[in-house]
């Protein structure tokens, strides 16, 4: 039976400079539960889209160790402290993944509509970013979105009805109480 990723777990291709507290975070968070998986020590998202790219490598362990370091790079830069015991092989040497241009577009649209939502003030400072770089472990070569790619279309709203925060988004209609309007 196949698992349904209603919230797919995101291994950014973007560089980490670009994601927001949250983004960085749960991106920490999501590359050490996919460390686990490559590393055999759970069976939950084994057939996860999102790791197709590391089980390619030769050493997917040592290359989501590598994509894990410049998180904690980041996420050290900015002040937080992410427990570097938790990467299995944080110094191994490499060969940098590929990402497509049409996949890291794909993605950057993904994000700027999350951090519209989410993080207003930092979609705003990102707003004029035209050419968004790669994560470090990845070099660009041309091509469409991954095959693997699984998110929804950036189009559909993100925020569901019960948070609404868009006027424009429909929501549930107000609950009335037997005894007259809810107060």
């Amino acid at each position: 039976r196949a698992a349904a990723y209603s919230d797919p777990v995101r291994i950014w291709s973007l560089h980490p400079s670009y994601l927001d507290r949250q983004g960085l975070v749960a991106g920490w968070r999501e590359a050490l539960l996919a460390q686990a998986v490559l590393a055999g020590r759970t069976r939950g998202y084994r057939h996860h889209p999102q790791l197709v790219r590391f089980q390619a490598c030769v050493a997917p362990v040592a290359a989501i160790g590598a994509y894990l370091h410049e998180l904690r790079t980041e996420a050290t830069s900015r002040g937080y402290r992410f427990d570097p015991t938790r990467i299995l092989e944080p110094t191994a040497t490499v060969t940098q993944l590929t990402v497509t241009d049409g996949q890291l577009a794909h993605e950057w649209a993904h994000l700027m509509a999350k951090l519209t939502v989410r993080s207003p003030e930092r979609a705003r400072e990102l707003a004029g970013t035209t050419a968004p770089l790669s994560h470090p472990l990845f070099e660009v070569v041309p091509g469409a979105v991954a095959p693997w790619e699984k998110a929804l279309p950036v189009a559909l709203p993100i925020v569901p009805p019960f948070r609404r925060r868009h006027p424009e988004v429909p929501g549930p209609a107000p609950r009335v109480r037997a005894g007259g309007p809810a107060g």
